[in-house]
């Protein structure tokens, strides 16, 4: 498997949904790499990588239930700027898990959206 087409999994073992991505890739005997976010937060760069891989804007891809959304007060935060400083500060605040391939990356909820970018 070239560079260009190595899988990576966004990945916080504590959820649920995102140990079911990783168990689908598995099941398929699908090579990839596990980064946890978590411990190793993306950089800005990366994440508006990502967020244009996905199409999304940076709302989009918020956990809007976390605590510390609403402690942030991010609801009335209208500068995606300002909300990617958020996710890279509080990376809590990232959905998961977010399966990247090549130019191409889903949010892999359910886990059979996976399958779109295989």
């Amino acid at each position: 498997m070239s560079d260009q087409e190595t899988i990576i999994v966004w990945h916080n073992p504590r959820c649920s949904k995102s140990r079911a991505g990783i168990k689908y890739l598995d099941e398929k005997e699908i090579e990839y790499e596990v980064r946890r976010y978590l411990d190793e937060p993306p950089s800005k760069e990366e994440l508006k990588e990502v967020l244009k891989k996905l199409g999304m804007k940076p709302r989009e891809l918020m956990r809007t239930k976390e605590k510390i959304y609403r402690e942030l007060g991010l609801k009335d935060v209208e500068d995606d700027e300002k909300l990617i400083e958020a996710m890279v500060e509080h990376p809590k605040l990232i959905e998961r898990p977010i399966v990247i391939k090549g130019d191409k990356a889903v949010v892999a909820r359910p886990e059979t959206k996976i399958d779109e970018i295989l």
